[in-house]
């Protein structure tokens, strides 16, 4: 087996019995990207002289002798909206286009201090605010399935990155479905884990009530294997929670007998959902019943508010998070003839920001206004209440429930989807779980006309485990997991 079809368990291993030195590993993921990084695009900046010199120095701990944390030389890549100390972090916008920070997120230390070699920072929707990869700054991923197509988004570059092997994991955030939606268009796991698990510290804020962190991986494992590094308190982060971290390797295996699901038809059964994606999770839900799973069939009618209700409060956190980017405190400055500092943040903000983080900070600004809180952002803040008491009370008679992650496979690159339909339906597949801070995963379920179908399993909160337990369980009863994208 080659070196970057290896998953991250595997690799680990391989590493710590030093049948494969740090440097072999960092080695093959830059040949993988050198290869084909031009045609995939998932990358905006690459640690190659670094990456390669802390791999150098794990070979030599590890020769010495040295006790070693069991990730240490492990590659990995890192969503570029998480802030690396000395390492350019732009958000895949012009605003940030030099900036470099003066620290770690806190994600990436901890994934630093556990051995993992940074290769570079991926592409991104920029600032988190798109679902296709096609609203970066700097260039549009492809999908390693079919490269005329897109990988999702906004973490578009890290699931299209691991997809390819040109990673073997990569973070993302996921602040409406992030995390999740290109793991499923790109036929990865995609963890978003429960709203304070993960600390956000470092994180360039979207929604800050909705933003999470999270790892996109080939297989359950290695979700697991990272979530023991990046899981736990953080006292910088005021949002961190200290709810203690398992080991979540340690539940992997465990029998599904008795478990019992709730399959949400108000999602399953949406106009939007594309016949053959939902055929396909069906099967998938079978399959779980043969593994043990009791189904019931359940209904969440207030999901249906998730886009509206969405498409307020995120935009509102975004004008408050975005407001610091001006030209004067962060980001690019214009260099046209300016008439008062007004003029200068109007003009910095016009050259440098998109036209979807224009829409969504003019939309925000404008349900914050004074005539309009009223009537929009506090009638949001109140129908996301609902939304979380229906998970939460579901929640409370089933150990789980089950939803297509994407209602449709990948569309082409440049085709923008009309149909209304299947955009309520995207947002009522994932954005519920971010308005009520639930965990929910991503995992492979199938191929429909050759590319990747996505089952979405949702949990109580801090429960990773058992989301992880239960993919872990489907995974290895089936082969969806095998399946790789040809390059």
């Amino acid at each position: 087996m080659a070196i970057h079809d290896m998953t991250a368990w595997q690799l680990t291993e391989q590493l710590q019995a030093r049948q494969i030195t740090a440097v072999e590993a960092v080695q093959a993921c830059y040949d993988r990207i050198d290869t084909l990084d031009g045609q995939v695009k998932a990358f905006l900046t690459l640690t190659r002289e670094s990456a390669l010199e802390q791999a150098r120095a794990i070979d030599s701990a590890r020769a010495a002798g040295e006790k070693l944390p069991p990730t240490a030389g492990l590659p990995i890549a890192h969503k570029d909206g998480l802030s690396t100390a000395a390492v350019r972090t732009t958000c895949a916008s012009r605003m940030l286009d030099n900036y470099v920070p003066a620290y770690d997120a806190t994600v990436v230390k901890r994934c630093h201090d556990a051995g993992m070699i940074m290769l570079g920072k991926t592409n991104m929707d920029e600032f988190a605010m798109g679902s296709s990869g096609e609203n970066s700054a700097f260039q549009v991923t492809a999908n390693p399935w079919d490269l005329t197509r897109i990988p999702g988004g906004s973490s578009s570059g890290s699931a299209a990155a691991v997809a390819a092997g040109e990673a073997f994991v990569a973070t993302g955030s996921d602040t409406g479905g992030s995390i999740r939606q290109p793991a499923a268009l790109c036929g990865l796991i995609g963890l978003k884990p429960t709203y304070g698990r993960v600390s956000r510290y470092g994180l360039i804020a979207y929604g800050s009530s909705l933003d999470t962190v999270g790892p996109l991986c080939r297989d359950v494992r290695d979700a697991a294997l990272i979530m023991n590094v990046i899981a736990g308190h953080d006292p910088r982060d005021a949002t961190s929670s200290d709810v203690p971290v398992p080991d979540y390797t340690t539940g992997l295996g465990a029998d599904l007998d008795g478990l019992r699901a709730g399959v949400v038809q108000e999602i399953l059964h949406h106009d939007g959902v594309d016949p053959t994606v939902r055929q396909t999770v069906e099967q998938a839900i079978e399959h779980l019943s043969g593994l043990g799973v009791e189904i019931e069939e359940i209904h969440l009618p207030h999901v249906e508010y998730s886009q509206a209700c969405y498409g307020i409060i995120a935009p509102a956190e975004a004008s408050s998070n975005l407001a610091r980017l001006d030209g004067v405190r962060y980001g690019y400055r214009t260099d046209s003839e300016i008439t008062d500092i007004h003029d200068l943040f109007a003009k910095s903000r016009a050259e440098s920001l998109g036209p979807e983080v224009q829409l969504r900070i003019i939309r925000g600004t404008y349900v914050l206004s004074a005539g309009q809180y009223d009537a929009y952002y506090m009638k949001a803040l109140k129908v996301r209440t609902l939304i979380k008491q229906e998970l939460e009370s579901a929640l409370e008679r089933h150990d789980f429930l089950i939803s297509p992650t994407s209602p449709v496979v990948a569309s082409s690159i440049g085709e923008k989807t009309e149909n209304s339909m299947v955009s309520r339906a995207a947002a009522t597949c994932t954005k519920p779980v971010n308005l009520a801070g639930l965990p929910a995963i991503n995992v492979p379920c199938g191929l429909v006309n050759g590319l990747p179908v996505g089952m979405q399993v949702i949990g109580r909160p801090f429960d990773e485990a058992r989301l992880l337990q239960v993919a872990y369980a489907y995974e290895q009863a089936t082969e969806w997991h095998r399946a790789h994208p040809e390059l």
